[in-house]
């Protein structure tokens, strides 16, 4: 049966009971209205792990003035179904004051040279936000292995480097990207769409599978697959780019030869939605 708590000393009880047992421990930090892509994320803890963390929190700090913290969608009684569903052991959901009790902090987490580009460019506090939050769930929780998706490459590659660079005693655990029948990365974000911006938004992934077909086919040069990508966009009507980019998938460096672990990754907006989506290659150096 699931639990649930809202208090910091409850969750950290039962992770270190957990651990005292001789148990590991899985956390899964999502800010809530659950998809399939996060239950993806749930299952793959419940698959190796002996005690199931989902933290549910919408967190301020990672939204801009001007962005949709107010409505954000949530919906904590699914949540838990969801959790439930899973066999996740403990959903944590605490309110802001729980989580920073100074708001805002006067404490922040910065990654320096990962968080300027891309999103980071777009979203300025973004992962300043995101990497202040995960540092206080991974400091609550202790030692665990940490599930988050592939579809926040970016978001990863932020975390992963910010565990190593504060010897954080956690595994980050990248799990693949979950889509819609028809493509669409899922995102809480997609049910902003309207029917109309829903019809046309799989063409965002037929643009990467394009790119894709052309580095399969021998492509190296990140100017022509990123033209390719901004090609198929440009077509898809009431789509703006955000950004198309070929970046070294750990450092988030721009390449200009597609080589090692490449990250290709779009931003766009489609009416009032922001959506991101992306495709990992692994190539010879």
């Amino acid at each position: 049966m699931t639990e649930v708590v809202s208090t910091v000393a409850s969750v950290r009880a039962a992770a270190d009971a957990a651990r005292v047992a001789g148990g590991t421990v899985g956390l899964v930090p999502t800010m809530g209205f659950l998809h399939a892509g996060h239950r993806s994320l749930m299952h793959a803890a419940r698959s190796e792990c002996d005690l199931v963390v989902v933290s549910v929190f919408v967190n301020p700090m990672q939204f801009g003035p001007n962005e949709d913290l107010d409505r954000y969608p949530r919906d904590l009684d699914g949540d838990l179904g969801a959790c439930a569903a899973e066999g996740v052991d403990l959903v944590f959901a605490p309110g802001v004051r729980e989580v920073y009790p100074e708001y805002p902090p006067a404490t922040v987490v910065h990654v320096e040279g990962l968080t300027e580009r891309l999103c980071g460019a777009s979203r300025p506090g973004h992962f300043d936000g995101v990497t202040t939050v995960v540092a206080k769930l991974f400091a609550i929780i202790g030692p665990c292995h940490a599930y988050f998706g592939e579809k926040d490459a970016q978001q990863l590659a932020v975390v992963r480097r910010m565990a190593l660079d504060l010897n954080l005693p956690v595994e980050v655990v990248g799990c693949p990207i979950v889509r819609e029948p028809d493509g669409l990365a899922l995102s809480s974000r997609n049910a902003y769409l309207t029917a109309t911006e829903r019809a046309v938004a799989p063409g965002i992934a037929r643009s990467l599978r394009a790119a894709s077909a052309a580095v399969d086919g021998g492509e190296r040069d990140a100017a022509v697959v990123i033209g390719l990508v901004r090609a198929a966009l440009d077509a898809i009507h009431g789509l703006d780019i955000d950004y198309v980019e070929c970046v070294d998938a750990d450092t988030i460096r721009p390449i200009e030869r597609l080589g090692g672990e490449v990250l290709l990754a779009v931003a766009v907006r489609l009416g009032q939605t922001r959506l991101i989506d992306n495709v990992r290659f692994r190539l010879a150096p």
